[in-house]
């Protein structure tokens, strides 16, 4: 591997001296052997598996409810198996928050791979606090852009889960523990942790705190960072996107830092795909409200320093908020739909034709007033009807989906759609019907002395 010297503010930085941190997932069903290849021949320091969305904490409780022992991310077991061996050999230390809603059977649960894989010592952390859900219930505050309050949805809650920041993380780190699992963790601050026990950063420098959170930011999403957020054929071309390499950060004391992934990967790391990434899921550069920080992306600056190496600096930070955010999950009915195809001539005309008839049947079931989309999939679902509007496809699909208050409801929706086979336009096919429960997020502010994150160990 070819380092390159990083030339920045007139100092020349060695990648050779910097902490070393990769992405091993950017969401839950992301790609397992990137992370692999990272653990095997990272040369890291630290592999971070950032896995919450925003409605995957209640989807998880909702597990947890039927199966005690569930709870935690469906792929934690075959992450670990992939990257555990070389992270134990290395000395690779393993942060993730696919502990979702039940962080101590996760840690059991890497303990039983361990076992599996033959491993003869792990010690494993299992950071909690973040479940809040019995504050929430018994407190009644404001919902963030809303004029309804928690006490809405009394009855309807199924969880809260505030977002803890890097202080949380830090006496696991502290124990020495070679995997630490977490739950709802805002994403930089699984990086931003172990840079600050590395380095032995102050959590009131608020200067390295910003660009702690600008290190995470770019490599929380771990393939958007190196190709996968701007490929466009023909306007941006990334090569081998079907062997994207995960990104790494090279960290110095500093907080400044180089982008970058493995030799010999696919994908790119330049400074278009780090301004997309920096940017994403930015409300307001100079204001990113962290549990650690009010960071400041507004000043940062991207230097291509090599082949698929971007250094970064100039982030900057203010004092943290006072509160700290909270995610609730609570029921909002059901979703039932169907889809059919129609092809050839007149697949158009005969799928607005189904639409219509469709549309006709909710009227006669009372599901007319429901909230629903009603569309041609390759026509009008993703933009309306205008730009659609001068096209003949030869192929559409037809898809009819409706938010119902019951299951049953939501069933009668799908069998609608599946009635067209013999009772609507000609030559329909491949119908497919389903009803999923609607799982709804909202957000609040908790007083963080309410928020008692607390550590336990888990050893073989």
């Amino acid at each position: 591997m070819i380092r390159y010297p990083v030339h920045l503010a007139g100092v020349t930085i060695s990648a050779m001296n910097a902490f070393r941190i990769g992405s091993g997932a950017g969401y839950a069903g992301d790609r397992i052997d990137p992370a692999q290849d990272l653990a095997e021949r990272g040369a890291l320091d630290v592999l971070v598996f950032e896995c919450l969305a925003e409605r995957t904490i209640a989807l998880a409780q909702l597990r947890r409810s039927q199966d005690p022992q569930q709870g935690y991310d469906p792929l934690l077991k075959a992450r670990m198996r992939a990257v555990l061996p070389s992270c134990v050999r290395q000395g690779v230390t393993i942060i993730t928050n696919m502990g979702a809603a039940h962080p101590r059977a996760a840690g059991e649960a890497v303990l039983e791979v361990a076992r599996e894989l033959g491993l003869t010592r792990l010690r494993v952390a299992v950071v909690t606090g973040d479940d809040v859900l019995p504050w929430m219930q018994t407190h009644d505050v404001p919902l963030l852009d809303s004029t309804d309050t928690v006490r809405s949805l009394d009855g309807r809650l199924i969880s809260a889960n505030a977002y803890l920041g890097a202080d949380a993380l830090l006496p696991a780190l502290q124990a020495g523990a070679d995997v630490i699992v977490t739950g709802r963790v805002a994403d930089p601050a699984l990086f931003l942790a172990p840079l600050m026990h590395h380095f032995g950063w102050d959590a009131g420098d608020w200067t390295r705190m910003g660009q702690g959170i600008v290190v995470g930011h770019l490599l929380e999403c771990s393939a958007q960072v190196s190709g996968g957020y701007i490929a466009d054929p023909g306007f941006v071309d990334v090569p081998r996107l079907d062997e994207v390499g995960f990104p790494l950060a090279e960290v110095q004391a500093d907080g400044r830092c180089v982008i970058t992934k493995l030799d010999g990967t696919g994908g790119r790391v330049d400074r278009l795909t780090c301004t997309a990434q920096l940017l994403y899921e930015i409300e307001d550069p100079a204001r990113y409200l962290q549990p650690d920080v009010v960071a400041d992306f507004s000043g940062v600056h991207l230097t291509e320093v090599g082949p698929d190496r971007v250094a970064v600096e100039g982030a900057r930070g203010q004092p943290r908020p006072e509160a700290l955010k909270v995610t609730l999950g609570y029921r909002e009915g059901f979703i039932g739909e169907g889809q059919i195809s129609y092809a050839g001539p007149g697949a158009r005309a005969r799928g607005e034709l189904a639409l219509a008839v469709l549309t006709r049947r909710l009227q006669r079931l009372g599901l007319d007033a429901l909230e629903r989309r009603a569309e041609l999939i390759g026509v009008n679902a993703l933009h309306g009807s205008g730009l659609g509007a001068d096209r003949e496809p030869y192929e559409v699909r037809v898809r009819l989906a409706v938010r119902t208050a019951t299951r049953a409801q939501a069933e009668q929706v799908g069998q609608e759609v599946e009635t067209l086979y013999i009772s609507g336009p000609a030559g329909g096919g491949g119908v497919m019907q389903s009803v999923r429960e609607v799982i709804a997020v909202a957000s609040a502010l908790i007083p963080r002395e309410a928020v008692q994150p607390a550590c336990q160990i888990l050893e073989l």
